[in-house]
């Protein structure tokens, strides 16, 4: 997927050429004045397309844990290039939800092997279909409330607790909704407030901008409105209206977010403070 070069200058944007997203969630400040530290927290699409001077660099930082949220599914064809010395963890989440669990098993394929060449065509039906709009609307809180999700997210949260402060890499496909809402619990586990949570999420838009801004002209030029332009915004990039009104479910039904932590993520107080020990600076 293209990249907007006009964003390439953002400072968190890691330099690599041929994965997607990759970021550092250091340099945030947080609620009590405290900074993520850097190169230690790190987010991106997947590692399949990586060169070797990707991989040259990813192993500079001295990476020691992968983590991995796509389905085996996911992974035909794109499987990751290791990063030497990294242990790789596998954390497989389904965001699709139950409308995708009815989809017949050809249309499970041709949505599991998206490509860039066929991204065009994928988008174009998608876009269009009553299924796919439902998948779009429901992908966060279906990663925030399915048990299975629920269960992966937490794994990971306690992955991050137990690398006690050592670098981690973590990404799904596009690292946008998976790998998002993993650092939109990082970042609240941290103590980063909503904007800056929001802020970190809404950065992959401005790094697929170009895209976005494509793929909804083709979508209106082919009669679509908003329910179509919606699936657009959450399949090419990540849907910060539909995050805010899955934060807005969080604090209904939880009373905050990190009552959720506390709850579903089970974490306790003193997972946080290890996490803002090791993590923070």
């Amino acid at each position: 997927m293209a990249i907007s070069k006009a964003k390439q200058e953002v400072w968190q944007l890691l330099p690599v050429k041929n994965i997607d997203n990759a970021r550092d969630l250091g340099g945030y400040r947080v609620k009590d004045g405290r900074i993520v530290r850097k190169g230690l927290l790190l987010r991106c699409a997947h590692l399949a397309s990586a060169t070797s001077a990707d991989i040259k660099y990813l192993e500079s930082l001295s990476i020691a844990v992968v983590a991995d949220f796509r389905t085996e599914r996911e992974k035909i064809d794109a499987a990751d290039k290791v990063i030497p010395g990294a242990r790789y963890v596998d954390l497989p989440m389904d965001a699709s939800g139950t409308e995708a669990a009815r989809a017949t098993d050809k249309e499970k394929h041709i949505f599991a092997q998206r490509k860039r060449f066929d991204m065009r065509d994928i988008i174009m039906k998608a876009s269009f279909d009553p299924k796919a709009q439902i998948i779009a609307a429901n992908l966060y809180p279906t990663i925030i409330n399915d048990p299975e999700c629920v269960s992966r997210m937490a794994a990971f949260l306690r992955l991050v607790i137990e690398s006690e402060g050592k670098p981690i890499l973590f990404h799904c496909t596009q690292g946008k909704d998976r790998t998002g809402i993993a650092s939109v619990l990082l970042l609240a586990a941290l103590g980063a407030d909503r904007d800056t949570i929001l802020a970190d999420f809404d950065m992959t838009n401005q790094i697929y901008a170009d895209d976005i801004k494509l793929f909804t002209q083709r979508v209106l030029e082919a009669g679509g409105h908003e329910p179509e332009v919606q699936v657009v915004l959450s399949f090419i990039g990540a849907n910060k209206a539909n995050l805010i009104k899955t934060l807005d479910d969080i604090d209904a039904r939880f009373g905050s977010l990190t009552n959720y932590l506390k709850g579903p993520m089970r974490l306790t107080d003193q997972d946080i403070e290890i996490l803002r020990q090791h993590y923070l600076e």
